[in-house]
């Protein structure tokens, strides 16, 4: 893979920007508009509770959709159904994988075989060398601004580091709210960008109005890291709730986390509890509201068509 090759010529796409995969959020609407739109969207496989489910919305993804599009992997013990998605991922060729928390060597090893290329989510050079060396098709370089599980770095150092030291192309998230960011990144070298939490105030996201308008309503500095939802650090909005019950794990979450006989299963279950959190919040109105998302909202001003928030993004 040529380190050179930018992410529109990666995947035949427009304009060189990815719609994040969001837990939750990302919805096949999103990402047939996304393909019109002349970019391209990834969905967690996650979104889909069943493997018939999954199977249903790739083909109807393969259908509708004038481009490209991606699923987003956990690729770590707590997806108890991994190894299936990735068998219906290879199975429907999907144009490329986004591989997260966990190592991506089977993933990389099966899609291969079928054509399908592997992005694999990075917050450090080591591992950006570890996946690269695995055979990845490219890095995604995420920063201390993205949404949901963020790394500790700034774009700013992070991007220029996997840049000058990988041979694959790097792709970056965080930190994208407008054009003028977008050409940042690509200037630091950056082959495309992963945006996500402009998206979550779309017209076609299926979340709540009030998570909607929440993304309009507040701003960069009322983001917070948690690491109550997945044991892993998480951005989320600091709503009333959220200020309440803090946002470190307790010290008997902190313990069992560390066990080596029992981490697996806390934190299979910590991802399990908090995957069904943020569920109730992103569909419905309730006082344990917690809604994932990132330092970019400040650049949401209002509920909007995917179409005109790429627009923003590609100053069209």
């Amino acid at each position: 893979m040529k380190k050179t090759q930018s992410l529109s010529q990666l995947l035949n796409i427009k304009h060189p920007i990815i719609m994040a995969p969001m837990f939750l959020v990302s919805n096949i609407e999103m990402l047939v508009a996304a393909s019109k739109a002349g970019i391209t969207g990834c969905i967690p496989a996650l979104n889909f509770r069943t493997i018939e489910e999954f199977e249903k919305a790739l083909v109807e993804l393969k259908e509708k959709c004038e481009g490209p599009f991606g699923i987003n992997l956990i690729v770590n013990k707590s997806n108890f159904l991994y190894k299936d998605q990735l068998a219906s991922c290879c199975k429907h060729k999907v144009a490329y994988i986004i591989t997260s928390l966990g190592s991506p060597e089977e993933t990389i090893n099966a899609a291969r075989k079928v054509g399908t290329k592997v992005f694999c989510d990075v917050t450090d050079l080591k591992y950006a060398k570890k996946v690269e060396s695995l055979g990845a098709d490219a890095v995604i370089a995420v920063n201390k601004e993205a949404g949901g599980h963020a790394g500790p770095t700034s774009y700013e150092e992070l991007l220029p580091l996997l840049v000058e030291n990988c041979n694959i192309p790097v792709i970056s998230a965080g930190g994208v709210g407008n054009h003028q960011q977008l050409d940042k990144m690509i200037n630091l070298g950056a082959a495309g960008v992963s945006v996500g939490s402009l998206f979550i105030a779309s017209n076609e996201s299926g979340v709540s109005t009030d998570y909607k308008q929440a993304c309009v309503d507040y701003t960069a500095k009322d983001i917070v890291m948690t690491t109550k939802l997945s044991g892993t650090p998480c951005s989320v909005i600091q709503t009333p709730y959220v200020k309440e019950i803090g946002t470190e794990q307790s010290f008997i979450e902190k313990i069992l986390n560390k066990n080596k006989r029992l981490k697996k299963w806390f934190k299979a279950f910590t991802f399990y509890r908090g995957m069904k959190q943020l569920n109730k919040a992103a569909f419905g109105a309730t006082y344990k509201t917690v809604w994932c998302a990132g330092p970019s909202i400040d650049h949401v001003t209002a509920i909007k068509p995917v179409a005109e928030i790429v627009k923003s993004l590609t100053n069209g």
